[in-house]
């Protein structure tokens, strides 16, 4: 058996020990990065909302979108470890292992996509484009983080460690 797959049964198999059939890898890929998407989308959309409110320039703007996406990313994984007794120290590095290619990826593209459509950071937050433009990029850059997080997780990384730090 080698080292990738060893660590795929080891980590993806939630649940396993329980007589459920484990889920498929891209089963947990999905959830993995829907999970992350959830955090990164409360983030992103606040900073976009409130920078657009207070009339910050784009990169102002797009800067606390991206630190307010980080927060929100790490606090989705963060809370349910320490309510399930584990130290904040500990579980700051899980969330820190578990989820920073995830959401830097997802910043880099969501970004990128807003910046990409004409108009759509100059919009108002009563603009259709506005509000098109932050779901698009959304849903582009959760399409674009899935087969990285399938690799991860594959790999006994990402949001596997999570995970295995529930059981």
């Amino acid at each position: 058996m080698d080292h990738a797959h060893h660590h795929h049964h080891q980590h993806a198999h939630v649940g396993q020990g329980t007589g459920a059939a484990a889920p498929s890898l891209n089963s947990v890929a999905l959830r993995a990065t829907i999970h992350c998407l959830s955090g990164c989308a409360v983030g992103e959309v606040l900073g976009m909302v409130i920078g657009t409110a207070l009339g910050l320039s784009t990169i102002a703007t797009i800067a606390l979108a991206v630190a307010l996406a980080f927060a929100f990313g790490y606090a989705f994984t963060l809370v349910p470890l320490l309510r399930s007794g584990m130290s904040f120290q500990t579980a700051a590095k899980v969330a820190l292992a578990a989820d920073t290619a995830s959401i830097a990826l997802m910043e880099l593209v969501d970004n990128g996509v807003m910046l990409a459509i004409p108009g759509a950071m100059d919009a108002g937050l009563a603009s259709a484009l506005f509000w098109g433009a932050l779901a698009f990029s959304l849903l582009v850059a959760g399409a674009a983080a899935f087969p990285l997080n399938r690799w991860l997780i594959a790999r006994g990384r990402g949001h596997a460690l999570a995970h295995g730090s529930h059981h």
